[in-house]
């Protein structure tokens, strides 16, 4: 199968959140499997120095968008079997970051129409076109309402993935004809609630919709979590379905990670806490290996669930505990971290960067995981956490309710602990409960080993998405 996977951004040239492990570890798998499987992406200028030296130019051609003749170069690189065409435009693309730009809108409208425009001078005409997120979102719109036409294009399929509900690409109606180049009769697809809204688009343009958990997908039918497009999911619910994300194995490998203190595995998992020793004594922490350790990494926002810290935090620092926090995000969140650094200083740290090495030495180093999102579409950090046999505590939504089977002492089954509703003194809870399973060494272990031998790979969600292909 020929699959083209369009995105914003892709492991191992430009990540900055969860989409780019995404768009770079399930090409990688899909082609393991003996696909021909290719990935086109912006060529940023703020893409890392050594990965922009092994794109090779190809060539380059205009194509008109609109009134624009725009100028579009392609540049190619191949890793670990993928091929990446990455589109050049200094205009769009000679920028500090990927993403913030008051012109996102025009950016990623050319973007997603080079992705259509590349295919004849590449040679290459894919029987799917995966886009993800809103930034290709108007690629299937695209494909739909300008290139049916043309030969090649007839009969490739599409499918939209939506990672983030919450950013949907929303625009004024002003913009539809002027910015995304749409002819005034196709208003009625992109148009949502007053607005031109691209996500809205893919879901009624694409073939098949998914989300990257299957219980987020069910979730997004549901006001509370569909940011207002419940009304156009559900009807189109026939389409759409949830595949849970999956990790690099050889990345996220305790046995093997250069970045953690001593590394283990599951045979020699006693090890584990020799990282914990080292963590407390990097940090400044009193060095104990009977006092249990929580981690946090992430982004210190509402939607990751950090103000239930709020009200519980004096009480869990009554505990015999530690905590570290690792991330940056709303100022006053940031700001509520450092005061708590201070006040318990002998109990916890707050680090307010972000740092991939320390993420590492968390995940390996802390007994537990605190994740207690508002809403999670799939999430990483805790599958993350259970390969370096690091108990995830979460809040039951998307992908963490999927993933963290709630340990059973009766029968030894599960890998961590969850709380049901959004609520500060249940998460209390939930983490008292953990705490209290950790104290019994036997069942510390039988979690801890729970958690290791999970399969996290993306091997299982290669296969769904290749049936999701197959069906469309």
């Amino acid at each position: 199968m020929k699959i083209l996977f369009a995105a914003a951004e892709a492991l191992p040239f430009i990540k900055v959140g969860g989409l780019g492990d995404v768009a770079g570890a399930l090409p990688k798998a899909l082609v393991q499997k003996g696909h021909d499987v290719r990935v086109v992406l912006p060529l940023y200028s703020s893409m890392k120095p050594a990965m922009r030296e092994k794109c090779k130019y190809l060539k380059y051609f205009y194509f008109l968008h609109g009134w624009r003749n725009c100028y579009c170069g392609i540049f190619e690189a191949e890793v670990d079997g993928v091929t990446y065409y990455l589109i050049d435009n200094e205009y769009y693309f000679k920028r500090k970051a990927p993403y913030g730009e008051f012109d996102d809108g025009e950016r990623f409208a050319f973007f997603s129409r080079a992705v259509l425009e590349i295919l004849p001078q590449v040679g290459f005409f894919p029987d799917i076109i995966h886009a993800n997120d809103w930034h290709t979102a108007a690629v299937p719109i695209y494909l739909d309402s300008q290139y049916r036409g043309r030969e090649g294009y007839e009969y490739i399929k599409t499918v939209f993935s939506i990672h983030n509900i919450e950013f949907q690409g929303k625009y004024g109606l002003d913009t539809l004809t002027n910015v995304f180049a749409l002819a005034p009769d196709w208003v009625s697809v992109v148009e949502h609630d007053g607005c031109l809204n691209l996500m809205k688009g893919a879901i009624e343009r694409a073939n098949a919709v998914n989300t990257v958990s299957e219980s987020y997908a069910n979730e997004i039918l549901d006001p509370y979590f569909s940011f207002g497009l419940d009304s156009i999911l559900r009807p189109r619910r026939y389409k759409l379905s949830g595949i849970v994300n999956g990790i690099d194995m050889d990345t996220f490998n305790p046995a093997t990670d250069p970045a953690i203190a001593v590394n283990y595995s599951l045979e020699t998992r006693e090890d584990k806490v020799k990282n914990k020793l080292a963590l407390q004594k990097e940090l400044g922490l009193p060095e104990d290996p009977d006092i249990p350790m929580i981690g946090m990494v992430g982004r210190l926002t509402s939607q990751k669930g950090i103000d239930l810290m709020y009200p519980v935090m004096e009480e869990l620092m009554k505990q015999n505990v530690q905590l570290v926090v690792l991330g940056t995000g709303y100022p006053e969140i940031e700001d509520f971290m450092r005061f708590c650094d201070a006040a318990y200083h002998d109990k916890m740290r707050a680090m307010i960067t972000f740092s991939a090495s320390m993420a590492q030495k968390i995940y390996a180093g802390a007994d537990m995981f605190l994740m207690p999102s508002k809403s999670e579409p799939c999430g990483l950090a805790q599958l993350i956490s259970m390969r370096y046999g690091t108990m995830p505590i979460v809040h039951a939504v998307g992908g963490l309710k999927d993933t963290v089977i709630p340990f059973n002492p009766e029968t030894g089954t599960g890998n961590g602990v969850n709380f049901q509703s959004y609520n500060a003194w249940d998460m209390y809870n939930a983490i008292e409960r953990a705490l209290g399973l950790w104290e019994n060494p036997d069942t510390r272990d039988q979690i801890m080993v729970n958690g290791m031998s999970g399969d996290y790979s993306w091997d299982v969600s290669a296969d769904k998405y290749l049936h999701l292909y197959q069906s469309i």
